[in-house]
């Protein structure tokens, strides 16, 4: 199988869909004759012409109103902020009017629209540029929120959130837009809202998304060496959220760590702790333990945050609170 960045991907799942459906045009900063501002709309232009991938001003309100409004006339806009950061500045439209509109016109109009563009932090970006907002998006009904990890989710999650006929939030990251995976060429799509075992293991469950998971992964390779067994759990899309994945693989494991990139009140760790710890706390042997950023704004300093982050080290430590070791 060929492989492919992450960025590729996501040029892909766009450009087929776009090739299939003349009502799909992408709109953003820097979309069209810049390629993206990662790159991830590479050769868009030169496909699709100036009418169906377009530059827009800096004016995250003026844009994504557009778009809401263009979904409710039958349109299927994908619409990048260059960061999720930005999209405070769109917030009103796509809480008060994308994720509320089909039910307040009594389902008559549809909102099919994608919100989509990296999220967290990319290292040395500032408190402003380093933030998670996966938990506020989520927290509001009528939104579906997806946050990939990898080419091949990317790809596969981005085809069905096009073609989905409610608001969704995708949200990616700067720092894996150059990863590599394995992507088919065929044909394919992914649910949203089904969770996947990236690792199947006995002694912990691990849950975790987007770029963090990768820190789970180190860990699970670590703790492999010791006679440790995790079980890794990639959410994938955190609303909906596939709590059966989670209960499933507790009631083996027993023992739950979750890892995610944000602050640690309030967040989506939050909600899973509550779940698992009501319907299935019979079968926990040790606390549920999560491991979020420092309860501060993102640090500058390459040191602090280093230490702002949760990382692998910080997962291993997890792991053998839970099995008591």
């Amino acid at each position: 199988m060929r492989t492919i960045q992450f960025r590729e991907a996501i040029v892909e799942a766009m450009s087929e869909e776009m090739r299939a459906d003349e009502t799909i045009y992408l709109m953003g900063e820097e979309v069209a004759e810049y390629n993206g501002a990662y790159k991830a709309s590479k050769g868009m232009l030169d496909e699709f012409g100036e009418k169906r991938v377009i530059d827009t001003p800096i004016s995250e309100l003026g844009f994504t109103g557009i778009g809401i409004g263009s979904a409710m006339n039958g349109n299927r806009p994908i619409i990048e902020f260059m960061t999720f950061n930005f999209s405070l500045v769109g917030i009103d439209q796509i809480i008060n009017n994308a994720a509320k509109m089909r039910q307040m016109s009594g389902g008559q109009f549809n909102i099919p629209i994608v919100f989509r563009g990296p999220t967290g932090s990319a290292g040395q970006l500032g408190a402003t540029h380093s933030q998670a907002f996966e938990s506020w998006f989520a927290n509001t009904p009528g939104l579906k929120v997806v946050i990939p990890s990898n080419p091949y989710d990317a790809k596969g999650l981005l085809k069905s959130a096009i073609r989905d006929d409610d608001p969704v939030i995708f949200m990616e990251s700067e720092q894996m837009y150059g990863d590599k995976g394995e992507v088919p060429e065929e044909e394919y799509t992914i649910p949203l809202g089904v969770a996947d075992v990236k690792r199947e293991g006995t002694d912990v469950t691990i849950v975790s998304f987007g770029k963090i998971i990768k820190e789970a992964y180190k860990a699970a390779e670590e703790l492999e060496k010791e006679d440790i067994s995790c079980e890794i759990i990639d959410l994938r899309t955190v609303r909906p959220l596939d709590y059966e994945a989670i209960l499933k693989s507790v009631k083996k494991t027993n023992r739950l760590v979750i890892l995610e990139e944000s602050w640690p009140f309030g967040n989506i760790s939050t909600d899973i702790t509550y779940k698992i710890q009501n319907e299935a706390f019979d079968y926990l042997d040790a606390p549920i333990i999560k491991l979020n950023t420092a309860d501060t704004p993102a640090p500058y300093s390459p040191v602090l945050l280093e230490e702002w982050l949760p990382n692998s080290k910080d997962v291993v430590k997890a792991v053998k609170k839970v099995l008591y070791i």
